[in-house]
């Protein structure tokens, strides 16, 4: 027992002086509300209950309150209440006088709002009622229940795909929404607007400054030779060996699962490259792009040096803990995050042009081919998008001249800031450039101080980058985040 008290003793310094350490903790109540699943037909009666998440602490004056709704992303909407601190922070901080009820609104399908519950994904029929306007309509019936008559104020924030449903819902509904807050919305990522390989040139542009070009260059070399190593049993091996791989290749074909999950796990890591630690989309280090790329350094790697580097950096997002025991390749991180109903929405509304020439970024050639990702989708969940520019027919794309009270924020870091808008239209819609900044890290918790102390034992490596890591949020993220306040209050002073 008397060798774990030095243990235990450093436990109990956490907790007595842990601030909110390296993960931020919100409280809430949650709430549910009947909406219909199919707002605009009438052969479909069937309702079921939305969840969303509420805190009136800091409504000093209830019935004018100002409503901060949160615009659910494609995901558990817990997850997203962790992460937007900003709004946290603009209602707690009392120089701001923000007199504000907070409302996190949960997307149809994701989290624990299922239209059909656990037959929800079973096929398109049940699917079918999932999509960014059926979502809208949901955050409206849910406005008219908790503000009848729109007697107060309401101001939309989302990031991301967020960020994209609340300037949407301002554009849709500005009977109900005073204005937008649209952080890292990617609302031009579309045909005929954002050239497809704009993405990967901007992702590639993220891993070549990070640390070197070295890693940019590597990355570019590493997908030939996985390629290569996975044609014979030693090379299958020795990539099972130095990836920590939960399931071994056995054959040449097993690889494209590995390449996929480095695929999608770069754009993860530019998303999440914030200044401090932090576990949006996996627990990762301050910078973790620059961690990464660290690791990669070198030029003239032989194939296994390449594939022992390469492994190495991976580790950086798939296990900073130290916890996971293999690697496994099928399976999202983030398992709060729904990529099943991303995939089918990806496969109806958002078809999002993306490709790569191995040239101008760090990928495997890859062209844009319309005909073979609907022939994907047919095949994945027998459904094809109708056509490549139906979502510029919703809502505008480029042509928003019309629209008012919206805030663009992009991140020159964010590889989705390509297809952001970055010039206003009009003087009612405000855009805000962040040069130093990441996805939607505006809407993130401000970061003033460095945290020494995190909340308990366990987040030991959260704890050792803060003491060696000395960073602050960059001068331009703040200012993005006080120009959102100042804004938000220039609305309600005009109501």
């Amino acid at each position: 027992m008397f060798e774990k008290l030095p243990l235990l003793l450093f436990s109990v310094i956490l907790a007595i002086f842990g601030l909110r350490g390296c993960l931020a903790a919100y409280s809430y109540t949650t709430q549910w509300i009947n909406v219909p699943v199919d707002h605009f037909s009438f052969a479909n009666n069937d309702t079921f209950k939305l969840r969303y998440l509420k805190n009136d602490s800091f409504a000093f004056e209830p019935d004018s309150a100002v409503i901060l709704f949160y615009a659910g992303n494609e995901g558990d909407i817990e997850l997203f209440a962790q992460n937007t601190g900003f709004m946290w922070d603009a209602v707690a901080d009392h120089s701001n006088r923000l007199n504000a009820e907070l409302i996190f609104a949960e997307h149809r399908y994701y989290g624990q709002s299922l239209p059909y519950g656990n037959k929800s994904y079973n096929s398109a029929k049940e699917l079918g009622y999932l999509s960014s306007e059926q979502a809208l309509a949901d955050f409206a019936s849910l406005l008219q229940e908790i503000n009848p008559g729109n007697r107060r104020p309401v101001v939309a924030i989302g990031g991301s795909y967020g960020g994209m449903l609340a300037a949407w819902f301002r554009m849709k509904y500005p009977h109900m929404v005073l204005g937008a807050i649209a952080a890292s919305a990617p609302v031009l990522q579309f045909r005929n607007i954002t050239p497809c390989g704009v993405y990967n040139r901007i992702l590639t542009s993220v891993f070549s400054t990070a640390y070197s070009n070295e890693c940019s260059d590597n990355i570019r070399k590493s997908w030939a030779v996985l390629r290569s190593q996975s044609e014979t049993d030693a090379g299958r091996a020795l990539i099972t060996r130095k990836f920590h791989l939960c399931a071994n290749l056995t054959k040449h074909e097993d690889i494209g699962d590995l390449i996929d999950y480095l695929n999608d796990m770069y754009s993860n890591l530019a998303m999440a490259n914030y200044p401090y630690p932090a576990d949006f989309l996996a627990p990762l280090p301050a910078y973790p792009v620059r961690e990464f790329c660290w690791r990669l350094k070198g030029k003239n790697l032989n194939d296994t040096q390449l594939v022992e580097s390469l492994a190495e950096a991976v580790s950086v997002y798939s296990n900073y803990t130290n916890k996971v025991k293999c690697l496994d390749v099928k399976t999202s991180t983030t398992e709060a995050l729904g990529t099943r109903g991303w995939d089918f929405q990806s496969c109806t509304e958002m078809v999002m042009p993306m490709c790569s020439d191995g040239d101008k970024d760090m990928f495997e050639p890859e062209k844009w081919d319309f005909k073979k990702y609907s022939d994907d989708c047919f095949k994945k969940f027998g459904v094809r998008p109708r056509s490549e520019v139906e979502m510029i027919t919703r809502y505008g794309g480029y042509q928003i001249d019309s629209a008012t009270n919206i805030v663009f924020s992009n991140g020159l870091l964010d590889p989705w800031s390509g297809a952001g808008v970055l010039r206003t239209p009009n003087n009612r819609i405000k855009i805000v450039i962040i040069p130093e900044g990441a996805h939607h890290i505006d809407l993130r918790a401000k970061n003033d101080k460095v945290r020494i102390f995190g909340l308990y034992f366990p987040h030991l490596l959260c704890l050792l980058n803060n003491l060696f890591v000395f960073l602050k949020d960059p001068q331009s993220v703040r200012a993005a985040r006080q120009i959102h306040i100042n804004t938000i209050k220039e609305w309600l002073s005009q109501n």
